[in-house]
């Protein structure tokens, strides 16, 4: 897998248009102004360049629901698919002046009654209702959410080369594993293995820690020091073709403490359970329930949420519960599972795994060895 250079390929990115184009009829949205980099490369397929870290709204992508056209915010064509075409790309800017008068200049931007935003700056929101003047402006997010929460068949074969490549860099992580070793050097393996794979955009940073004996949710080294018997969690994610990776596992470092295989043994049954609750038409509260009936007590993260381009939905956690009472898992979505059994005296197990729901039932897409 080489670093990105070229767009999605076109059967994956036109696919998922089409999806877009019929939430947006669902949604009665005549155009949608994406700004979010996840809804930008679902709806375009195009590598984007300068937008790490945090940024504030802009309309980087115009998405047409009468002609199907983008139109989309770069300087450059590397990496733009052909159907986007030359024409249909306008300039980075500093200026939202600038970009609202591109906006304004759309041919569809007068004759829109519905324009749907991913999200809004105060400044945007004061300037949007210009360039589109006959418009209302809406929340244009839940017809993205809904299009990206069920995957297309080309979308489950990105997302298993994403797992795998969360799953090689957590194994190389995993082979440096022994006591003396140090955290900051385990994630740094990590972190290598990914980026000789070509993928050097990691999707989580808290790559390896000591679990606690003393306390159910802290990590343990202060000084990242590894001793013998310490259970260690790890967490790859890689963010690989535009789509998330996550693989959780725990090793004991040297010989296995007493309990430690008590503890592994409750955590493949809890797993089991998990696994078992990802079926079409379940309700996503079953993944909690899970917890509750194999007598585990929930961990402070989500016990699931969606994988794609970001974090799908649903989010499903004990401090969600309104919005999970109303979630039912689907046919299509890919949820990263997780697992968190804790003993004191021991430590704690974490896995992280990537389920795909099918009609058929779950199927596990990690394949990682090694670990718990």
């Amino acid at each position: 897998m080489a670093t990105e250079t070229l767009p999605d390929d076109r059967a994956l990115r036109i696919a998922r248009r089409e999806r877009a184009l019929e939430q947006m009829a669902i949604h009665d949205l005549d155009l949608l102004v994406l700004g979010r980099q996840a809804n930008v490369r679902y709806v375009s397929g195009t590598p984007q360049l300068w937008v790490a870290g945090t940024r504030p709204f802009g309309p980087i992508c115009v998405l047409e629901r009468a002609t199907g056209e983008v139109h989309l915010n770069s300087t450059w064509d590397e990496g733009v698919p052909d159907e986007i075409g030359r024409d249909r790309l306008y300039g980075l800017s500093w200026s939202p002046f600038t970009l609202t008068d591109v906006l304004k200049s759309l041919p569809a931007s007068v004759g829109a009654r519905r324009v749907g935003t991913d999200a809004l700056s105060p400044t945007f929101a004061q300037l949007l209702p210009q360039a589109f003047p006959n418009a209302e402006l809406v929340d244009g997010e839940p017809a993205m959410r809904a299009a990206r929460r069920i995957k297309t068949d080309d979308e489950i074969v990105a997302l298993r080369l994403a797992v795998d490549v969360a799953g090689t860099a957590l194994a190389a992580a995993l082979r440096e594993l022994a006591p003396d070793s140090r955290e900051p050097s385990l994630v740094g393996a990590l972190m290598e293995a990914m980026t000789m794979v070509g993928v050097s955009t990691p999707a989580t940073q808290n790559g390896a820690w000591v679990t606690s004996r003393d306390h159910p949710w802290r990590r343990a080294s202060e000084d990242g020091r590894i001793r013998a018997g310490d259970l260690v969690a790890f967490a790859a994610g890689a963010l690989a073709g535009g789509y998330v990776g996550e693989v959780g596992r725990t090793a004991v470092a040297g010989d296995e403490p007493s309990g430690a295989a008590a503890l592994f043994g409750r955590s493949k049954s809890l797993t089991e359970r998990l696994f078992a609750a990802c079926r079409p038409g379940a309700p996503a509260t079953g993944l909690l329930d899970a917890y509750r009936e194999a007598g585990e007590a929930l961990p402070p993260m989500p016990v699931a949420h969606g994988l794609g381009m970001g974090f799908d939905s649903p989010v499903v956690s004990a401090d969600l519960a309104r919005s999970v009472a109303a979630a039912t898992l689907e046919a299509g979505m890919v949820l990263a599972v997780t697992g968190y059994v804790w003993q004191e005296g021991v430590g704690a197990v974490f896995t992280r795994d990537a389920v795909h729901v099918t009609e058929d039932g779950p199927v596990v897409l990690t394949s990682v060895q090694g670990g718990q």
